[in-house]
């Protein structure tokens, strides 16, 4: 702990030490099954996430869409109000009863959002010509055959990029689990850790540096992410400005 505090953190530093993982891995148990509630969690959320957004753009991208820009409107007006904590918990907890449930942790906040939705309805405006819907449409393809056969294989850098998104905003999500989770077998794995580091400032019973089982903490939190990050690495870019660009 005095050299963390003396040198600050280094990539090399001053003196070695794995007490803070060996601490981590006793946990045992709760990390493992915290573990698997946080990747299906951000699976789950993930898929079902792309499913929904990518359905909903579908129709506000379309220029023969009656009802696009009402659309348009009611999906942009979520990011300007909400109803605030205290009414969500409220509808969540009375009316939807999800408490204790897995679906507390993919349902409220993350599940669909109206920045994701804008980035692909703005994708399949600039990327996808409307000749090519129009030779779907006079070979006899459904509106649901063109959106699954044409759109999303063509909408691959921006599904990989709101995944991406959507993926890390589950995988770190601890605040869904703080309104909504008090069974200890559904903690996530930031909700675990966000525990552990409370009860280690709290208590101050144990004799392990507090800092550097922190810092701990934040690499096997993060870890995953590190791992598949690369791999969509290169649709991110070209997804974003895409996706980004006023259609």
């Amino acid at each position: 702990e005095s050299s963390l505090i003396r040198n600050g953190y280094t990539y090399l530093p001053e003196e070695w030490s794995f007490d803070a993982y060996y601490y981590m891995v006793k946990q045992g148990v709760m990390i493992v099954r915290s573990y698997g509630v946080s990747f299906l969690v951000t699976f789950a959320g993930t898929a079902i996430s792309v499913i929904l957004t990518t359905m909903l753009a579908y129709p506000m991208s379309r220029k023969s869409f009656k009802y696009r820009n009402a659309l348009a409107f009611f999906v942009f007006f979520t990011m300007l109000f909400n109803g605030g904590i205290v009414p969500s918990y409220i509808m969540w907890t009375k009316f939807f009863q999800i408490k204790n449930t897995i679906w507390a942790l993919i349902i409220p906040n993350y599940l669909v959002t109206a920045f994701n939705v804008i980035l692909v309805k703005n994708y399949y405006q600039n990327s996808v010509p409307d000749s090519l819907i129009e030779a779907a449409q006079l070979d006899g393809a459904s509106e649901l055959k063109i959106f699954f056969k044409v759109m999303l294989p063509l909408a691959v850098p921006t599904v990989a990029t709101i995944s991406l998104f959507t993926g890390i905003c589950y995988w770190n999500d601890w605040t869904n689990g703080l309104y909504y989770i008090t069974d200890t077998n559904k903690f996530s794995i930031q909700q675990l850790l966000n525990n552990m580091n409370a009860s280690l400032i709290g208590t101050g019973a144990i004799e392990l540096p507090g800092t550097s089982i922190r810092m701990a903490m934040a690499v096997i939190g993060i870890l995953p992410i590190m791992l598949i990050y690369p791999f969509v690495q290169k649709y991110l870019v070209k997804g974003v400005v895409v996706g980004a660009v006023k259609g």
